[in-house]
């Protein structure tokens, strides 16, 4: 029996040891999950010089293998984020999740079927909160103009705060959750990075639903597995 695959692509480093262990937890066994990072063989002083983001470029930020943060610009990554998911296509693979929920306008697969969770998670969500204040906890502050867009067109008018999961500031997290607990019904967790014990973190600051982007894409994605 030939073993199912599920590629996953992160815009860091690969694999992520903070995020795989619970999409594996959500696959069963039912597939390998095969990883892959845009940032992959790049040292942090080469992705700060080759792929930071200039004046006007969209902000991302992900997870280097060290576990420290990288920022990076999306016009200057998706070239080899496109690459990446040709590789992937060309071994074989079949699914392919993005492990990012930033907008990558024209990303494309062949013939994989390509998750990409800034499609998935924005209707989603306004079919799930209709007449609610939905939160929005992102990493960067200068995330916030640029992913206001993502919601709007879906008539999601969310408050936003920010705090890194790749960075551990306590002190980011309280101010973030004490903005959202008095703005919001709902929080989502809009970053691929945060974990579980983030979402705990935010749950228990805000006393509100928190919603783990990984979490739900990876249940999404299990059932076409």
């Amino acid at each position: 029996m030939c073993v199912k695959r599920l590629g996953m692509i992160t815009i860091g480093q690969a694999p992520r040891p903070d995020v795989a262990p619970m999409i594996e937890t959500y696959l069963a066994g039912r597939a390998e999950l095969v990883q892959a990072g845009v940032l992959d063989g790049l040292s942090a002083q080469e992705v700060a010089e080759r792929l930071s983001p200039g004046d006007g470029e969209y902000v991302l930020t992900s997870r280097m293998a060290s576990g420290e943060a990288a920022v990076m610009s999306r016009e200057k990554i998706q070239p080899i984020l496109q690459e990446k998911i040709r590789g992937m296509e060309q071994s074989g693979i079949q699914t392919i999740l993005l492990l990012c929920t930033g907008v990558f306008p024209g990303l494309a697969a062949e013939k994989a079927f390509l998750i990409e969770p800034d499609q998935v998670i924005p209707p989603t969500l306004a079919a799930m909160t209709k007449g609610k204040r939905l939160g929005v906890l992102l990493p960067l502050e200068e995330q916030k103009e640029t992913l206001k867009e993502k919601y709007h067109q879906h008539e999601l008018f969310p408050v936003f705060a920010a705090a890194s999961p790749y960075e551990e500031d306590e002190g980011s997290f309280r101010a973030a959750c004490a903005e959202l607990k008095e703005q919001a019904d709902i929080v989502i967790l809009d970053c691929m990075g945060y974990t579980e014990k983030a979402r705990e973190i935010v749950s228990a600051l805000t006393g509100l639903p928190v919603i783990l982007s990984n979490a739900m894409m990876a249940k999404l994605v299990s059932e076409m597995i």
